[in-house]
C-alpha cells in the first residue's frame, strides 16, 4: 500500500511540475492504469518492435494486391506503430484495417487526413466545408461542432488520429498548398477556430494534430515538389507562426506535425527541412514551448532535402531532431535497421527511444488500445452519411456566405416586379444548382454566348445580371483564378448592367479583378458544392440572412473581417425537415401515400410541398402529366388550381379593398353593385357570402346553356375563329359570344335562393367579387392578381390562362372534354363557369406550382408579410380567419376554409383550429397552420383523363398526407 501511495504522490509531482509549462496532452483520465500498462508493454518489446512502433506508413484502401501484401509484410515482420489512410472507400477501409490489426502484435494508431473530415459521403462530395470557408464563420460553437463531427466519423471508422486541424496563418495569396486548408490570415481569428475544432473532434474521442509547425502560411512554392523557404526572422515567427500552438499546447493538443520547410532563422543548415531540426523540435517545440504531445514528422518521401542520400539517414535524422513518429518513410525496413544500428553505436540512449515509444503508447492506451476491437461494418456507410451532418454543413455555409459589396443595398433583391433578371456562367465548373435554386426566387434566364459581342446582344432585355463564377469543389487545390476573357466579359457586363458577382471559389479569384467599381454587389461563396450554391441563391433573395465575414484580405479591394450583415426578409427558404424539428424518416410515408395514389389511378401525377418555420423541407413530384404519357411531373411544371383560385385570387384583392375602406365585412351586395338593389341578394353581406351562408346556390351549369339539340357547342354562341363578337377563348379556335358574360352575371343575381339559410358551399360569391373588383379597379382579374402580388412575390409560375404564355409541355392537362369542348383541356382552365369568362373567374382559374402557392400560403402565414414587403395587415388576416358562424356549425372563415368542427371532413383533423386553406376540384389542396407554422401543398389533376369518381377525396389521400406529416414534427 505504501509503495503504491508514493508512486502515486511521485506521479502528481511529476505531472505538476510538467502542467507549470503545459500539461501532458496524452494522459489518461485513469493514468495509473495507463503508466502501468505503457511499462508493461514496454517492457515486453524487443528492440525491433519498439523501433517499429516509430514509423507511420502510408496506406490506400484500393490499392492493388501487391501493394498490400507488402504492408502486411511490415505489420507482421516490421511492427510499426501506425498506419495513415488515404484514398478509398469507406468499407473498403474498414475491411482492410481490421485486417491489418489482427495481425499485428499490438494494435496500431490509425491516422488520417481528415482535415474536412471523411470524403467518404454517397455522393463523393466532401463532408464538411474547407477551413477557408470555416473561416468566414463568426459562431465558433459551430466549428466545434464541426470537429466533433469529423472526430465522430473518425472514430466510427477506427481513425485515432486525425492530422487536422491547420493552423497555418494563410497570409500569402499564392500559397499552392495551404490556402483554403487555412482558416485565414488573421492569427486570432485561425487560433479560435483551431482551437474549437480541436476541442470539437478529441471530445469524440480522436486526437487532433496541429499542422504545419513552424508555420507554412507564408510561401508561393508546394512543398510536395520541393523544400519552401520561409525567410522570416525568429521574431516575427514567435509572434505570429507560433501563435496558436501557444494557445492550442494550454488547452491539451495532442500532437503536432513538423513542417517540410526551410527556416533559415531557426536552422541555418542548408537543405535541412524544419522536420529534421534539432533546434526547431526540440530546442523551440518541445523545450521552449514545454510541447509534451506527440510529435509527427511531415510526409518523410517530399522533395529538396539535401545532404542525406543514403536511404534511412533521414528517418534516423528526423529521430535525433526530437521527432517521436516518422510519417511515411521512403524506406521503412532500412529506416528501421538504421535506427536499430544506431542504437547500437550508442548514438542516442535508451532513455530517447523510450522517450517516444512510451508517448507512442500513451496515445494507444488513450483511444483505447489497451482494449482493441475491430471496426464494426454493420451500417457503415449510413453511419458516415448521418443526417445531422447534412445539417451541420447548411448551417456552416448559412454563416460563411459574405456579401462583401453591397452598393446601394441591392441585396437582398427586393421589389422583384421592377427587375428582369439573367443569369451568366463563368467558370470552369457546373453552375445549374445555382441557376436552379434562383429560378425558385423569380423569372430569371440563363443566357449563354459565344462573343461578348453576341452576349451583350442578348442581354438588351434585362437590367440585372447575376454572374457566377463557378470554379471545381473537388480538391482545395484546383485553379481559382478568371481567366483573361472572363475578366474582360465581366468588365463588359458591369458597364452596361446592375451586376451581382458571386464567386464559388477562394476569395483570393478577387485579386484578378482590375477594378470593382462598376460592380454593384460581390458575394463570396467560398465553394462550388451544392450546398453552397443552393444557400447562396437564397442569400441573395433574402430566404436567409448574411453573416459572413472574410477570412483574407483582398488586395485594397476588401479587408480581413469585411462583411455586410444582414438579415433574412422572410422569403421561403430550402433545407432539409431536421432544421425545423421534423423527422426526414417519418415523412417517407408520406412518399409512401403519394407514390399509391399514383400508383392506383387517383391521379396521373402529384406535385407535394411542405414548409415549417419558413423553410421548405419536401419538394417532391410523382407520375407523370397523363398516364399514358412519357412526361414526368417537374418542379416548374404548372397545374391548374381549380378552387384554389378564391383563396389565391379574388380573396387577397377583397382584404386590400377591406383594409383601404371601401368595404367592410358587413357591406351588402346592394352597396357595391347597384343592380342588386332590387335583387333577392341586396341584403347579402361579404362576410355571409364569403362564409358560405347565404342561401346562394353552390353552381350554376352556365355551359349546358349554350349547347344544342346534340350537346355540342352551338352556333348561336359559339365560333372557331377569334372576332370581336366571339372574344372569349373558351378553349383552342372554340370562342364564346362576348356579352355571355353579362348573362352569366344576370343568372346569379337573378337566381333563386335556397330554402334554409345554413352552411352551403357555392361558387356565385366569387363570379360577383369578380364584377365588383373589376369594375373597381377597371382592370381585369389577371391584371390586379399580377400587379398586387404574384410578380412582387416572384410567382412567376402563377398566372391565368397560361396556354399563350408558356408552352404545353410544362402545363399538366386537367381532362379529355367530352361534354363541352371536346378536345383536350391544357392551358385553359378546366372550370367551364371560368372557362367562359375568358379563363379569368374569381373561383378558378389560376394556374402554378406548388412553390408559387407555398409563396403565397407562407405571406398569408406570415400576418401579411413577405420577401420585406408588407401586402395585408396582421389584423386583415385574422379578420378574415375568423369563424364567424361556428355556433350554426358552419366551420368556414371569410373566404378561407377551416377545420372540421367534428368527424372527417376538410383535414386530417390533426391541425389547429387557426389554420386555413382550401381544396380544389382538380384535386389541389392548400392549407396553412400558424401554431405549427406548417405550409402543406398538394397539386394534382385527378380529373384527367376524366372526371370520375374523386378517389383522393373519397381515400382521403391529401388529408392522410397532412396526417403525416404532422406525424414527423419531433420538437
Amino acid at each position: 500500500m505504501r509503495q503504491i501511495s508514493l508512486y502515486i504522490f511521485f506521479l502528481f509531482i511529476t505531472y505538476s511540475i510538467s502542467a507549470q509549462k503545459v500539461e501532458n496532452p496524452l494522459l489518461a483520465n485513469d493514468f495509473i492504469a495507463q503508466q502501468k500498462w505503457v511499462d508493461s508493454v514496454y517492457a515486453s518489446m524487443s528492440l525491433h518492435e519498439k523501433v517499429g512502433q516509430l514509423f507511420m506508413v502510408q496506406v490506400m484502401s484500393n490499392q492493388d494486391e501487391k501493394m498490400k501484401i507488402k504492408i502486411i509484410e511490415l505489420v507482421r515482420d516490421y511492427h510499426i506503430g501506425g498506419i495513415i489512410y488515404s484514398l478509398g472507400g469507406p468499407v473498403r477501409q474498414a475491411k482492410l484495417n481490421n485486417e491489418l490489426q489482427s495481425i499485428s502484435k499490438l494494435p496500431m494508431l490509425i491516422g488520417m487526413d481528415a482535415e474536412w473530415g471523411l470524403s467518404m459521403r454517397l455522393d463523393s462530395t466532401y463532408a464538411f466545408p474547407w477551413n477557408m470557408t470555416l473561416g468566414a464563420i463568426k459562431d465558433n460553437k459551430l466549428i466545434e461542432q464541426t470537429g466533433r463531427q469529423i472526430g465522430e466519423h473518425s472514430k466510427r471508422i477506427g481513425v485515432h488520429f486525425n492530422f487536422a486541424p491547420v493552423v497555418d496563418i494563410n497570409t500569402n495569396p499564392l500559397n499552392p498548398i495551404i490556402g483554403n486548408r487555412s482558416f485565414g490570415e488573421d492569427k486570432d481569428n485561425v487560433t479560435e477556430k483551431a482551437l474549437a475544432f480541436m476541442k470539437g473532434m478529441q471530445s469524440a474521442g480522436v486526437l487532433a494534430n496541429a499542422k504545419h509547425f513552424p508555420g507554412h502560411g507564408d510561401t508561393d512554392q508546394d512543398s510536395h515538389k520541393t523544400l519552401p523557404t520561409i525567410t522570416f526572422d525568429e521574431k516575427r515567427i514567435d509572434s505570429i507562426e507560433l501563435y496558436p500552438y501557444k494557445k492550442l499546447f494550454k488547452e491539451g493538443l495532442s500532437s503536432v506535425m513538423v513542417a517540410h520547410l526551410s527556416v533559415p532563422s531557426l536552422e541555418p543548415r542548408e537543405g535541412y527541412p524544419s522536420s529534421l531540426s534539432e533546434h526547431i523540435v526540440t530546442d523551440i517545440l518541445k523545450n521552449d514551448l514545454g510541447f509534451q504531445g506527440l510529435i509527427f514528422t511531415d510526409a518523410l518521401t517530399m522533395k529538396g532535402a539535401s545532404n542525406f542520400n543514403e536511404s534511412g539517414e533521414i528517418d534516423l535524422a528526423a529521430f535525433k531532431a526530437g521527432n517521436d513518429v516518422m510519417l511515411m518513410s521512403e524506406n521503412v525496413p532500412i529506416g528501421i535497421s538504421k535506427l536499430v544500428e544506431a542504437y547500437k553505436n550508442g548514438d542516442f540512449t535508451e532513455s530517447r527511444l523510450e522517450h517516444s515509444v512510451k508517448k507512442i503508447l500513451q496515445a494507444k492506451f488513450k483511444v483505447g488500445l489497451n482494449h482493441y476491437e475491430p471496426v464494426g461494418l454493420h451500417n457503415l456507410n449510413e453511419d458516415l452519411n448521418r443526417i445531422k451532418d447534412d445539417v451541420l454543413y447548411e448551417e456552416l455555409l448559412e454563416n460563411a456566405i459574405t456579401i462583401v459589396k453591397n452598393d446601394t443595398e441591392l441585396l437582398p433583391f427586393r421589389q422583384l416586379e421592377n427587375k428582369t433578371m439573367a443569369y451568366v456562367k463563368l467558370g470552369d465548373d457546373d453552375g445549374s444548382v445555382f441557376f436552379n435554386e434562383l429560378k425558385k426566387y423569380t423569372k430569371i434566364h440563363e443566357i449563354e454566348s459565344t462573343t461578348i459581342d453576341s452576349l451583350l446582344g442578348k442581354l438588351s432585355g434585362y437590367n440585372t445580371v447575376i454572374v457566377g463564377f463557378h470554379k471545381s469543389n473537388s480538391t482545395p487545390w484546383k485553379d481559382h483564378k478568371f481567366t483573361p476573357e472572363e475578366l474582360d466579359w465581366l468588365k463588359q457586363i458591369a458597364k452596361s448592367y446592375t451586376v451581382v458577382l458571386d464567386i464559388f471559389t477562394k476569395p483570393y479569384a478577387l485579386l484578378d479583378v482590375d477594378s470593382i467599381e462598376n460592380i454593384k454587389s460581390i458575394v463570396v461563396s467560398y465553394q462550388n458544392s451544392v450546398i453552397a450554391q443552393q444557400k447562396s441563391a437564397q442569400l441573395l433573395f433574402g430566404a436567409i440572412p448574411s453573416k459572413g465575414t472574410l477570412p483574407v484580405s483582398i488586395g485594397s479591394y476588401f479587408k480581413v473581417g469585411d462583411g455586410i450583415i444582414n438579415n433574412s426578409i422572410n422569403r421561403l427558404s430550402y433545407t432539409i425537415p431536421e432544421r425545423v424539428g421534423m423527422s426526414s424518416e417519418k415523412l417517407k410515408k408520406v412518399d409512401s401515400i403519394a407514390q399509391m395514389a399514383v400508383d392506383m389511378k387517383m391521379t396521373p401525377g402529384i406535385q407535394l410541398l411542405i414548409a415549417r418555420k419558413g423553410k421548405v423541407i419536401y419538394n417532391k413530384n410523382f407520375g407523370k402529366h397523363t398516364y399514358d404519357g412519357d412526361e414526368k411531373v417537374e418542379f416548374d411544371d404548372i397545374y391548374d388550381l381549380a378552387s384554389l383560385t378564391k383563396i389565391l385570387a379574388t380573396l387577397p384583392l377583397v382584404m386590400e379593398l377591406e383594409e383601404q375602406g371601401q368595404i367592410t365585412l358587413d357591406t351588402k351586395l346592394s352597396e357595391i353593385l347597384p343592380e342588386y338593389k332590387t335583387s333577392n341578394k341586396n341584403n347579402v353581406t361579404i362576410k355571409s357570402m364569403l362564409s358560405h351562408y347565404a342561401r346562394l346556390r353552390p353552381w350554376e351549369p352556365f355551359y349546358y346553356h349554350t349547347l344544342d339539340s346534340t350537346k355540342k357547342p352551338s352556333p348561336k354562341y359559339y365560333r372557331d375563329t377569334l372576332s370581336k363578337e366571339f372574344n372569349i377563348e373558351v378553349a383552342k379556335n372554340l370562342f364564346l359570344r362576348s356579352d355571355y358574360q353579362d348573362s352569366i352575371q344576370e343568372i346569379i343575381k337573378d337566381s333563386e335562393l335556397l330554402d334554409r339559410l345554413q352552411y352551403r358551399y357555392s361558387d356565385f360569391p366569387y363570379f360577383i367579387l369578380k364584377k365588383y373588383i373589376e369594375n373597381y379597379y377597371d382592370r381585369t382579374l389577371e391584371q390586379l392578381t399580377q400587379d398586387h402580388f404574384y410578380q412582387s412575390l416572384g410567382a412567376n409560375y402563377t398566372m391565368y390562362n397560361p396556354y399563350y404564355k408558356i408552352s404545353n409541355t410544362n402545363i399538366v392537362p386537367t381532362e379529355e372534354d367530352n361534354y363541352y369542348r371536346y378536345q383536350r383541356v391544357q392551358g385553359y382552365v378546366h372550370d367551364m363557369g371560368a372557362a367562359m369568362q375568358n379563363g379569368i373567374g374569381g373561383h378558378a382559374g389560376v394556374f402554378s406550382n406548388a412553390n408559387d402557392v407555398a409563396k403565397i400560403m407562407q405571406m398569408y402565414l406570415q400576418k401579411g408579410f413577405y420577401g420585406g414587403k408588407r401586402y395585408l395587415k396582421p389584423e386583415t388576416i385574422d379578420k378574415f380567419n375568423t369563424t364567424y358562424y361556428i355556433d350554426k356549425k358552419n366551420r368556414r372563415g371569410v373566404g378561407f376554409d377551416k377545420p372540421q368542427l367534428n368527424g372527417e371532413g376538410s383535414t386530417c383533423g390533426c391541425v389547429s383550429m387557426s389554420s386555413f386553406g382550401h381544396s380544389g376540384f382538380t384535386g389541389t389542396y392548400a392549407w396553412a397552420d400558424p401554431e405549427k407554422e406548417i405550409v402543406y401543398v398538394f397539386l394534382a389533376n385527378r380529373t384527367y383523363p376524366v372526371e370520375g369518381d374523386n378517389l383522393l377525396l373519397k381515400k382521403n389521400i391529401r388529408t392522410d398526407i397532412q396526417s403525416f406529416i404532422y406525424k414527423a414534427i419531433e420538437d
